[in-house]
């Protein structure tokens, strides 16, 4: 599992959704939870919607001919189908470690059995500072994080 809104769909991501085919491999397959509109409303910056990024993500996925079979679904809230669903791995960036964290604690309560963490390093910017949405949206870079002058 694999949760985000990927909008825009930057390095960072795409580095956070590679890692994920690659721990699922020929035999798992992927789940990947967008946020919805209404949940992503919550962030500093406009959001486009969630078709237009499911279809960036859907893209993506199919232009790198990933081994793994995948299904986007929407993301309500923090966790999603986190808590209750049959799954071995999350993979999350530095910024939603706690996230993962606190869904095995929760798990746990529910007599549920954790899952693995994975951690990626956040993807850096040319001037050594974490790619992101908010840096992109606001000009400092682009998605691929080279300075915007």
């Amino acid at each position: 599992m694999v949760g985000g809104t990927f909008d825009p769909l930057h390095d960072g991501h795409k580095v956070l959704l590679a890692r994920s085919f690659e721990i699922a491999g020929s035999q798992g397959h992927v789940v990947i939870g967008l946020t919805t509109d209404s949940f992503a409303s919550r962030k500093t910056h406009p959001i486009r919607p969630f078709e237009v990024r499911k279809s960036e993500l859907e893209q993506f996925i199919k232009s790198r001919n990933f081994s793994s079979p995948f299904v986007i679904e929407p993301l309500q809230d923090r966790f999603g189908s986190a808590l209750d669903a049959d799954f071995d791995a999350i993979i999350v960036s530095e910024e939603t470690l706690p996230v993962a964290v606190e869904i095995n604690k929760l798990r746990r309560g529910q007599g549920r059995k954790k899952v693995d963490i994975h951690q990626i390093s956040c993807v850096l910017a040319e001037d050594s500072r974490w790619i992101s949405s908010t840096r992109i949206f606001r000009g400092e870079i682009d998605v691929h994080g080279r300075l915007i002058r």
